[in-house]
């Protein structure tokens, strides 16, 4: 293998991929990359041997071949070098050199043979999103779900598809975010994917806020997507994830509409009155207004309120309120709904999206 290209580019194809690479490898081949050339173009790809990827760019190709190398010196080396261009040459089977300039650098690598093959992709189905769509799916879903809970499906989010409408739902037992949209598809097929945090970060990484589309490529035990010249693959979490419909409270004909902002700026002040062992704001509607107030014996008290256009007998109901401010900041409109029954079933918020987030109620202090 021989190829010349140029730094800047070859460190943004590294800067894609070097969050994949496990910072404590289970096997050493693991904390390397695999470096291929061929065609006028160099293929970097990395796995932890859940998530995988492998991003594509334009090089000139000089001798066609392949090598692993230490990852994390790769990483490094290409971040100090100041030349325009580099050539990396692959000397033996496990040696390759990096030249830049007058300097050269010989790094020690392994067979691009012990490398694990990336999955074969060809009995996978596809579905097509709008990059800017399914990144905005993926970030309102994913802040609710659990990130190291011994119940493993709530460490992902989950996918649902069937005919053409796609679900996604994230849950970690407190607090739950479900979307939905529209998806192009050749296939009716009905299904249910559980995707890993971590692949739904990397993912949110990779798609733009450009108007260009997003291949999904689904299978029973992992999914693909392919955008903008890299391939992103990942196993999926196996295992029941749970009824979300059956804690989905359904809308009320006495919904009370929240100013978002003013109420996020209340939560704030508010939540600084409460403390792990104590961490809830009480909310009390009454005719016209919420009192939102908070206890705490080694700080204080906070009690704030705002007008709403509630009318009914007095309602209170306690909330943990950075749950409650995460929901709000995923929230796109001025203002939203909030449709809540009584102090012991959860509450539900909705803007004009197709977005439903669920928040469960906490005990009331007494």
């Amino acid at each position: 293998m021989k190829v010349q290209l140029k730094r800047f580019d070859f460190a943004k194809l590294i800067g894609k991929i070097q969050s994949i690479v496990p910072t404590k490898p289970s096997i050493p081949i693991l904390a390397n990359v695999l470096l291929e050339a061929d065609n006028g173009q160099i293929i970097i790809s990395a796995t932890d041997l859940t998530v995988s990827m492998r991003v594509f760019g334009e090089a000139n190709v000089t001798k066609s071949g392949a090598i692993t190398l230490p990852a994390r010196r790769l990483f490094q080396l290409t971040r100090e070098l100041t030349t325009p261009d580099i050539e990396i040459e692959m000397t033996s089977p496990e040696v390759a050199e990096v030249r830049s300039g007058t300097s050269d650098f010989r790094i020690q690598g392994m067979h691009k043979s012990e490398f694990p093959a990336l999955s074969d992709l060809s009995e996978g189905y596809q579905l097509l999103f709008k990059s800017e769509m399914l990144k905005d799916m993926l970030i309102r879903t994913a802040f609710a779900a659990a990130k190291d809970d011994s119940r493993q499906v709530l460490n992902g989010i989950l996918m649902q598809k069937a005919s053409s409408l796609a679900t996604f739902v994230g849950t970690d037992g407190k607090r739950l975010a479900r979307n939905q949209m529209d998806v192009e598809t050749d296939s009716q097929d009905a299904g249910s994917y559980i995707i890993p945090l971590k692949a739904v970060d990397e993912v949110v990484k990779l798609l733009d806020e450009k108007d260009e589309d997003a291949k999904l490529i689904l299978m029973p035990e992992k999914i693909a997507i392919e955008v903008s010249g890299c391939l992103l693959i990942t196993k999926l979490l196996s295992g029941q994830y749970p009824e979300v419909s059956r804690v989905v409270p359904q809308k009320s004909e006495s919904t009370i509409t929240l100013h978002r902002d003013e109420l996020i700026a209340l939560l704030r002040q508010v939540a600084l009155f409460t403390s792990e062992g104590s961490n809830s704001v009480q909310f009390t509607f009454s005719d016209g207004a919420l009192q939102l107030t908070a206890t705490s014996g080694e700080i204080g008290e906070g009690k704030v309120s705002m007008p709403v256009n509630y009318s009914g007998p007095k309602l209170e109901i306690a909330f943990n309120p950075h749950y409650f401010l995460d929901i709000l900041r995923h929230c796109k409109d001025e203002t939203v709904q909030f449709d809540v029954s009584d102090s012991y079933n959860p509450g539900l918020i909705t803007d004009s999206s197709k977005a439903e987030f669920v928040i469960m109620p906490m005990r009331l202090e007494a």
